[in-house]
Parts: C-alpha cells; sequence; structure tokens
C-alpha cells in the first residue's frame, strides 16, 4: 500500500493551518464588522431618542399655549422618563451587547436593572394615562371631564406613573426577590457567560415575579388602553352615522337648527374644545360640502389610533409574552431573542415622541420655532375671531388644513370648527 511522503504529510499540514488561519481571520473580520453595525445602529437608536424627546420638553418650556393644556403635562413627562431611558438605561445595555461583558460590577447592576425596570414601566404608564385623559376628554360630558380631570388629579396621575414601578424595581431587584427559588440557575447563567459577579450581569426572574411586574407594566395599563381607545373609536364611529343623517337629510333644505358636531383635539384642556354638540342656523343642505372632510378626519382618527395601539403591542409584547413564559419554561430562551425583545421595547422611547407630540400640530408649530430659531412665520396665528369685523378662522383645521364653515345668512357670524384627530 502506497504511503504519503513525509513532506506531502508536511505540506498537508501547512496548508490546513494556513486555511485555519484565513478563516480565523475571516471570522475575526467579519465580528468586527457586526460589532461596528451594531455599535452605529444602537448609536441611531439612542441619539434620536434623545433628540425626539429633548425636543418635546423644550417645546413645552419655550410654549406658554402648550403648558396650558393639562395632556401636554403627561406628554412632557413621558418625554423625560424616555430620555432617562435613552441616556441611563440604552448606553449600559449597548455597550454590554457590543462587547459582551459587563464592566461596572454587581452593585451597578443591579442600579442599572432596576433603573431599566422603573423608567420603561414609567413609560408605559404615562401612555396609560394619555388614553384615560383622551377618553375622559371625547367620551365624557364636559362637567363630567372638568370634575374627573382636575389639576390635583392630574398630578396625583403623575406621581403614580413615577411611584407605582418602584414597586416593581428597585424594591424587589435590590432585596433579591426576583432570585427566590432560582438561585443556581442564575450561578449557573454566570458560569456559562464565564465571568463572576463582577463581570457578568444576569438578570433572571423567577414566576411570581414575572406575573406581577408583567401584569403592572404592560398587560393592566394594555387592557385599559384597549378600552380607552375602543370608547374613543365608537364616538369618532357615532359621529360619522350622525354626519351621515345630516347628509341625507341635505336633499331636503329646511331652515332650523341643525346639530354640528365639533371633535378637537384631546391636548385641549377645555372638554368643550373636545366634543360638543352646536345648533347652527341654516339649511343642512349647506353642511354638505364639508361631510366627505369629516368622515375623512373620523377614519383618520381609527387609523391614528390603529397606530398608537399597534407601535405599543408590536414594541412590548413580545418582550412581555416572553418574560411571562420563561420561567415556565425553564428559561430556556435564547439571550440572543431576550435582546433582541428587549431593544424592540427601548425602541418604543424613541417612537412616543412621534407618536404623540410630532403628530400633534401645536407641537409641530413649536418645533418649528425651536429648529428654526424663532422664525415667525412659524410663530402661532391667533384663534379667530367673532363678530361682523372678523370673518377670518384659523382655528378650523383638520391636520392642519384650514376649514370655516359659514352660517347660511351671509350677514351673522363665521361658525368656527376645529376637527383634529385625537393624536
Amino acid at each position: 500500500m502506497a504511503t504519503a511522503s513525509p513532506r506531502h504529510l508536511l505540506d498537508d499540514v501547512i496548508n490546513t493551518e494556513q486555511q485555519q488561519q484565513e478563516q480565523q481571520q475571516q471570522q475575526e473580520f467579519l465580528s468586527s464588522l457586526e460589532t461596528i453595525v451594531l455599535t452605529i445602529f444602537l448609536s441611531i437608536i439612542i441619539i434620536m431618542t434623545v433628540f425626539g424627546n429633548l425636543l418635546v420638553m423644550v417645546a413645552l418650556c419655550k410654549d406658554r399655549h402648550l403648558r396650558k393644556k393639562k395632556t401636554n403635562y403627561f406628554i412632557v413627562s413621558l418625554a423625560f422618563a424616555d430620555l432617562l431611558v435613552a441616556l441611563v438605561v440604552m448606553p449600559f445595555a449597548a455597550i454590554e451587547l457590543t462587547t459582551g461583558h459587563w464592566r461596572y460590577g454587581e452593585i451597578f447592576c443591579l442600579v442599572r436593572t432596576s433603573l431599566d425596570v422603573l423608567l420603561t414601566t414609567a413609560s408605559i404608564l404615562h401612555l396609560c394615562c394619555i388614553a384615560l385623559d383622551r377618553y375622559y376628554a371625547i367620551c365624557c360630558q364636559p362637567l363630567v371631564y372638568r370634575h374627573k380631570m382636575t389639576p390635583i388629579r392630574v398630578a396625583v396621575m403623575l406621581s403614580g406613573c413615577w411611584l407605582i414601578p418602584t414597586f416593581i424595581s428597585f424594591l424587589p431587584i435590590m432585596q433579591s426577590w426576583n432570585a427566590i427559588g432560582i438561585e443556581d440557575i442564575i450561578e449557573e447563567r454566570r458560569a456559562l457567560a464565564g465571568g463572576s459577579n463582577d463581570t457578568s450581569c444576569v438578570f433572571l426572574v423567577n414566576r411570581p415575579y414575572a406575573l406581577i411586574c408583567s401584569a403592572v407594566a404592560f398587560y393592566v395599563p394594555l387592557a385599559l388602553m384597549v378600552l380607552a381607545y375602543q370608547r374613543i373609536y365608537v364616538t369618532a364611529m357615532t359621529h360619522v352615522r350622525q354626519i351621515e343623517t345630516l347628509q341625507r337629510a341635505g336633499s331636503a333644505p329646511v331652515t332650523g337648527t341643525v346639530p354640528m358636531i365639533t371633535v378637537r383635539s384631546s391636548t385641549s384642556s377645555d372638554p368643550l374644545e373636545h366634543y360638543r354638540l352646536r345648533t347652527t342656523t341654516g339649511s343642512s343642505s349647506e353642511h354638505t360640502p364639508i361631510a366627505n372632510s369629516r368622515m375623512r378626519v373620523e377614519t383618520k382618527a381609527a387609523k391614528t389610533l390603529a397606530i398608537i395601539m399597534g407601535c405599543f403591542c408590536l414594541c412590548w409584547a413580545p418582550f412581555f409574552i416572553t418574560n411571562v413564559v420563561d420561567p415556565f419554561i425553564h428559561y430556556s430562551v435564547p439571550w440572543q431573542l431576550w435582546t433582541a425583545w428587549l431593544w424592540l421595547g427601548y425602541i418604543n422611547s424613541g417612537l412616543n415622541p412621534f407618536l404623540y407630540a410630532f403628530l400633534n400640530r401645536a407641537f409641530r408649530r413649536a418645533f418649528l420655532v425651536i429648529l428654526c430659531c424663532g422664525d415667525e412665520r412659524y410663530a402661532r396665528q391667533r384663534s379667530c375671531s367673532y363678530g361682523p369685523a372678523h370673518r377670518g378662522c384659523s382655528a378650523a383645521s383638520v391636520n392642519g388644513t384650514s376649514m370655516a364653515l359659514r352660517n347660511g345668512n351671509q350677514n351673522s357670524n363665521i361658525s368656527c370648527s376645529s376637527l383634529e384627530t385625537v393624536s
């Protein structure tokens, strides 16, 4: 039997070593490239989140008109929570993800984790409060709204958004209540991570903590938001049916009092500007030209609600579903999946300024004033004046599009109606 010569064997060994070195270099290059791309991607998320939420806070500080509206205090408090998520939580999570190591010790690991739970839960609770405020403003009578949303109650709700999360963050985490019964599993995870308590930040939760934390931070707020926005949607559809009735009656020009629905942005502090039935003297057929516009506004309101709830569920549902399921399947969810769901939730903090502020016409005008260094072209226009000498109307708009409703009598005053989506 022929055997390979020693020279051939040596050549094969050398070739094998060269191929292994080339593969190792290629893997290191790909790993470095992936790290660079991941770092850039995470940096963009953090920068955009900081910029958007900081802009919301500056707008409220500079624009006195925004400070007059109760809902805007929920929005700016939400922006502050999301800003802290971007400044305190995201950077350390990004460093740990890109380097693969935790460099800040066990104590700061617990503090960082507590801040993570605190701030993300506070952000979600703010979204719930905004939904409830919109429900009272749009679906309830004006006196009910004024009774429910007093300045003291708004302050209590805001305080609750910040105090409630402490009972599921710092208190149980710093006392290690989340680790009761799973200490061995946590130590095993630290050993697999190749580090000690000071070089690895492993956070696992037992079943009671997972259920209670997920219910307080996600499932209860989600249920309240669904109920509130469902009622808002029903109210919008009721408006559509009333408008269709007026449109069908338009073929018979009967002079008298015609009910006219006015729906304004829920960012207003006056419930009379949210939902009211007004009467206007004149022919009902004269309101037909804007009926289609009103129906388009109601449809857009429903779409806006779908976008708000869709983004919230898309960002946080995967994480909290996994958070509940993982303890019951012996913590078998891969860490890569955990990391993906967690950062998807962080992205929600960057989306909130666009969903709750940038879609609001008053905030957009304030943003333009800030970004354009106080350019007077973007200053707030004065609201419409009523009377024979003033017939302009700047408040009537559909997402920024001016719309005036003129009475049948040409000598009478103009009726200004503002139709904005609930965003």
